[in-house]
């Protein structure tokens, strides 16, 4: 998303050398929305595709759909009627130059339309062949329950990280239950776990700015507990991002952190998280210096961004 959307100015060509960059370290998931960028996110990731041979049929390509935006890049709901789920993918299919979609999933649940519609649409993209497996974001257990019901859900794609830990109690325990796995987002919380993170940063047009957790009080609270974080990375000899997604990767093998790394550099930082083992007590320490519902604020600043899904 954020070589396209949302985080401030990105370069297209770095952009690009990053998506390359991940091919060539073995990298096959990647993660995009209709919405990011108003489609420029599935143009450049189809553009850095064909640009390597044989890419696309190394890369499984994950799209979230439903998200409306306007002209001047707002937001004005979520759509998810059988024929707009169609209709989405027919743009995303030609925008990404493929006569397929590895993972289709909703972006958020729509309020107005049952979950077995949406689902079952998706189902008939599937036996049609332009879709490959059926996910979800953003969704409750109980949601989960019902779309399993109409087809198999290969994963849950929701934001898992040292600060946002709420699908723990119910969530993560009914996606294992049926058999889906995690995707988890946010597994640096928006750059607050980072370590790279100064909170005099500007913040031209980039949604952070207006993102709670990094408000005055708020952000200085997150990054004491980042800096608590610190300590324990310095002992492992690795980084503070490092540490935070060999966390997220080290509470199951269910569960794939999404890194949403926007330059070559920060992909090499994060993809050396694979070569870290935590021991049962690094996971104590860092525990016991970052707790669950330690963050000082919410994940998102309006409804309409947030999780939806009044079942959480």
């Amino acid at each position: 998303m954020g070589m396209s959307d949302l985080y401030g100015p990105a370069d297209e060509a770095e952009s690009t050398a990053t998506i390359h960059a991940a091919l060539d370290a073995g990298v096959t998931l990647f993660d995009t929305g209709d919405f990011y960028g108003m489609g420029h996110n599935e143009l450049l990731l189809r553009d850095a595709l064909r640009a390597r041979p044989g890419a696309r049929d190394d890369a499984v390509i994950s799209v979230k759909f439903g998200a409306l935006r306007d002209p001047d890049g707002g937001w004005s709901g979520y759509d998810a009627r059988p024929a707009a789920v169609k209709n989405f993918a027919a743009y995303s299919l030609r925008r990404l130059g493929t006569d397929h979609i590895d993972i289709y999933r909703p972006a958020r649940l729509d309020p107005a339309v049952p979950i077995e519609d949406t689902v079952g649409a998706i189902a008939e993209l599937v036996e049609a062949g332009h879709v490959r497996h059926i996910g979800l974001s953003e969704v409750g257990a109980e949601t989960l329950r019902r779309a399993a019901a109409v087809h198999p859900i290969s994963d849950l794609q929701i934001e898992y990280s040292l600060l946002s830990r709420g699908i723990e109690q119910e969530v993560l325990p009914a996606a294992r239950e049926l058999g889906i796995g995690i995707t988890a987002y946010g597994v640096l919380s928006r750059g607050l776990l980072s370590g790279h993170w100064q909170p005099t940063r500007a913040l031209a047009n980039d949604f952070r700015a207006i993102s709670p957790r990094f408000q005055p009080g708020n952000v200085e609270h997150n990054l004491a507990l980042v800096e608590s974080l610190r300590a324990i990375a310095t002992a492992k000899d690795a980084t503070v991002a490092q540490v935070a997604i060999a966390w997220v990767a080290a509470q199951g093998e269910d569960i794939v952190p999404l890194v949403g790394a926007r330059t070559r550099s920060r992909l090499t930082e994060s993809l050396a998280a694979t070569t870290l083992t935590l021991t049962d007590s690094d996971l104590a320490t860092i525990s016991e210096a970052i707790p669950a519902d330690a963050a000082a604020g919410t994940r998102y600043a309006t409804p309409l961004m947030a999780d939806l899904d009044s079942e959480r």
